[in-house]
């Protein structure tokens, strides 16, 4: 096993569990997404504190989302929505 680790420079984890590349990749895929639709949205708001944190904390997505649908909600939207 020492040889194929030095020949795709893997770790054994990665070799023992083939499996573990996608589940990494999709969790990548997923974060990604999340990340970029946050930055995107503070950067629109000009929430400079939010986008920094987004920016700098990885949490695989919990922290884009709370972002997105709990803390920059629209406030003048939800304003007329209630009258």
């Amino acid at each position: 096993m020492d040889w194929l680790q030095q020949l795709y420079g893997m770790s054994p984890f990665f070799i023992m569990y083939p499996w573990a590349g996608w589940v990494f990749a999709i969790g990548l895929i997923w974060s990604l997404f999340w990340k970029g639709f946050a930055l995107w949205h503070a950067a629109k708001k000009d929430d400079t504190a939010w986008f920094i944190a987004i920016l700098i904390l990885n949490t695989l997505g919990v922290l884009e989302i709370l972002y997105l649908f709990v803390f920059a909600r629209d406030k003048k939207y939800l304003l007329a929505r209630s009258k």
